[in-house]
Order: structure tokens, then sequence, then C-alpha cells
């Protein structure tokens, strides 16, 4: 017989209302034995997020140091529903090494906000991460050789570096392949790697546009002075 125990106030999270002992044991053996995170993995780690441990994928970027990392909170499990629990409104996060246990375990998944069927809240105790667009000049013979032209960021907000995507692509459409001769320039979204912050116009000093415009003229002028 499966016994089934109600909701306890012991442990670090809120747990589901009903669960087994099987599940109790597997959340505190996970507890008791985490699996050391290492930086530089891709398997998703647990952190904490107030009581509760959430699920995380990680990212470069934000990497200026140790103490920070890039992630981004997923579900624990199949099934859950992510935008009425809040998994979808949370964009790259800022994460204090010091708030992850280690590599996610299944024992984790009845201490997160989804086993106990609460959303995530709106402040998860972390800042939203950095972004950056690449503008970026690659040969057009197929050897993918080539270096980019800019840098812009850095973005705290998403949905700005994603507008300022557009108003690039916009600005380099029909003029892909002839703005330097024998490349194709394109712009790529992508995480701020803080340690090298000084290679990176701010985005909030001008027009992106006038930024691309820029470097662009930096660029030929470059070219035209190695010709002579």
């Amino acid at each position: 017989m499966i016994r089934r125990f109600r909701r306890s106030g012991c442990g670090p999270g809120t747990l589901p209302e009903t669960h087994t002992l099987a599940e109790l044991s597997t959340a505190l053996t996970a507890l008791r034995n985490p699996q050391p995170w290492t930086p530089g993995t891709a398997q998703d780690i647990a952190v904490r997020v107030g009581p509760f441990i959430e699920r995380a994928h990680t990212r470069p970027g934000d990497d200026h140091g140790p103490d920070m990392i890039a992630v981004a909170l997923v579900p624990p499990y199949a099934g859950v529903r992510r935008r009425a629990l809040g998994y979808t409104k949370h964009d790259w996060l800022r994460c204090e090494t010091t708030s992850i246990l280690g590599f996610w375990q299944p024992g984790y998944t009845m201490l997160t906000h989804a086993a106990a069927n609460l959303p995530l809240p709106d402040d998860v105790g972390m800042e939203p991460a950095h972004y950056a667009l690449y503008i970026e000049a690659r040969k057009r013979d197929d050897s993918l050789d080539g270096s980019t032209l800019l840098r812009l960021g850095p973005y705290t907000q998403k949905r700005h570096a994603e507008q300022d995507y557009d108003r690039i692509t916009a600005a380099l459409d029909g003029r892909e392949t002839t703005l330097l001769p024998g490349h194709r320039v394109s712009v790529r979204f992508g995480p701020l790697d803080v340690s090298d912050h000084q290679q990176f116009a701010d985005p909030h000093e001008a027009d992106a546009v006038l930024h691309l415009d820029a470097a662009m003229h930096s660029r030929r002028t470059a070219n035209a002075t190695k010709e002579i």
C-alpha cells in the first residue's frame, strides 16, 4: 500500500498537498546529496527561489567573475501549465552562484512551485540578464571567415534588444552583400559577455542604425587605408 502524507511544514519548500513516502524520500535524498555544479557545463541546475527550488538552464554571458551566471527558469517536468504558472514570463536572469544547490535531480521536483500548483512570483530575486547585438561580416565564399563589426550592449530588457534587432535588420535589407565587397553583413542576437564589456557600444547613447553606419564607415576607412 502506498502511504500518502499531507503537506508538512518541514523542508526548504512548500510541498504538494499530498505526496508519497517514496517521493518524500527522494526529495530528502537529493537535498542531502547535492551534485556539485561545475561552471561551463550544459546540464540543468537547481536554484533557490525563495523557499522553493527551481530547475534552470544556464548560458554563457554575465560571467564577469565567478559569482554570477545567466539562467532561465524552466518547468521541472512535462505537462506543466507553463504560462499559468509563470514559467514563460521570465526571460534570462542574472543568478548568483550562491543560489545554486547543484545539478538538477528529479528529487527536487516536488519542491518546486509547479509541484505545489503555485505560480512563480513576479520577483524571483534575480535581476534581468544582459543581452547584446552582434553585427558581423562573413565572407561569401563559404569559408565562414569574417569578423564582428559592431557589438551593442548591454540591453537589460529583451524587448529593447529585439526592437533594435528589427531596426538593424530593416536597415540591412537589400544591402547585406553590398556594404562590404565579398562579405555578407548580418546581425545576431545573443547574450552579453560581461568580460568583454569594453568592446560594446552603449545602445542608449545613440540610435542603433547610427551605430551601424559609424561602424561601416570605420571599416571602409580602414580598408581604404590598407590599400594605399
